[in-house]
């Protein structure tokens, strides 16, 4: 059975089928459209996960091993089976044929996948799945579709943009979802909730600094002092909203942590893609979580908590001497902290 995105939700309360096939090129969506789908077989006991990423090197014999299965404390079980490229070849193709026509009890199959040809979707494998399972195919946003998923996006915060403000976002933004979720995430630390205008995306999302911004997150992972001590006060000295150093710094000290944390896990990858990293990048984040330990990343966590209360104006001190801390620490750097 083949649905799409926006009708997922409503098709979750209702059964759980026993396969999920999500596949497209936008990977926001389909990180979100997978969570969904994890979160309620949860709530319905599916507490034992097994994740797969399929590359040149997979074994699909490990499919029917994980298959058949069972956990000694009886648990159901999802298989999470990461296939970037969309189809699975002939192996796989017949690997998944045959798990269709033997499901196992107790077991929930979760495939994300990259974008599917016309070609594969007439393939044995894919109608084996549409049979028994739900299908859903993942397209990029534009148009009345963008401003859609802005205007929700929006409304799960409780920002009420003015007429306009969801066209200018989606303007911005350039139908980059990923983007258009950062933006929002930024529009609330700085206003909150309410009412939202034109003026207010004007300044923030269209502001010309958000390129030192990120460059000093760079800097941070890459450890350049100097750098970050140029940065962060060219940034102060322009007026940049201390509020958005603040979001850059821990919303990478959370890549960071959930990086180091999926790494016994296997979930690098996904972790990295669900957060938009790619090349140097992806580089920078290898290197900084060899250098971090688990007490150093919390630490900047700490500074984070304490810099919002400054800014917030509940408790005393300089919210860009504590700023400069945080990047210091992801630097792993340690600066004496001042008390109050």
């Amino acid at each position: 059975m083949q649905i799409k995105p926006q009708q997922l939700a409503a098709a979750l309360q209702k059964t759980l089928a026993p396969v999920y096939f999500i596949s497209g090129d936008e990977p926001q969506q389909l990180g979100e459209l997978a969570d969904a789908i994890r979160k309620v077989a949860k709530t319905r006991d599916f507490t034992v996960r097994e994740i797969f990423f399929v590359d040149k090197l997979f074994d699909w014999k490990q499919l029917n091993v994980a298959a058949d299965t069972f956990s000694i404390f009886a648990d159901k079980k999802i298989i999470d089976l990461r296939l970037p490229t969309g189809t699975p070849g002939a192996e796989g193709a017949k690997a998944l044929a045959a798990y269709c026509q033997r499901l196992p009890e107790d077991t929930l199959l979760l495939i994300t996948a990259g974008k599917i040809t016309k070609d594969a979707q007439k393939s044995s494998w894919f109608q084996a799945i549409d049979k028994v399972g739900c299908v859903i195919q993942v397209w990029s946003l534009t148009g009345q579709d963008l401003h859609r998923w802005i205007q929700d996006r929006m409304q799960q915060r409780d920002i009420l943009p003015e007429p306009g403000a969801v066209k200018l976002l989606a303007d911005r933004v350039e139908g980059n979802l990923l983007a258009a979720a950062q933006e929002i995430e930024k529009l609330y630390v700085l206003y909150g909730s309410g009412k939202l205008n034109t003026q207010q995306i004007i300044d923030v999302v269209a502001d010309s600094s958000r390129y030192d911004v990120f460059k000093l997150v760079e800097s941070v992972l890459s450890a350049q002092v100097d750098k970050i001590l140029k940065i962060l006060n060219s940034l102060n000295a322009e007026g940049v909203a201390s509020a958005i150093v603040l979001w850059a710094l821990m919303r990478e000290a959370r890549i960071l942590i959930a990086y180091k944390a999926a790494q016994s896990q296997g979930e690098k990858d996904l972790i990295l893609k669900k957060n938009g990293v790619w090349g140097e990048r992806k580089q920078l984040i290898d290197s900084a979580v060899k250098r971090l330990t688990h007490t150093e990343l919390n630490k900047v966590l700490v500074l984070g908590a304490k810099a919002d209360r400054q800014i917030k104006g509940q408790q005393q001190g300089d919210a860009w001497e504590t700023l400069l801390a945080a990047s210091l620490g992801l630097a792993s750097i340690s600066l004496p902290a001042k008390t109050g």
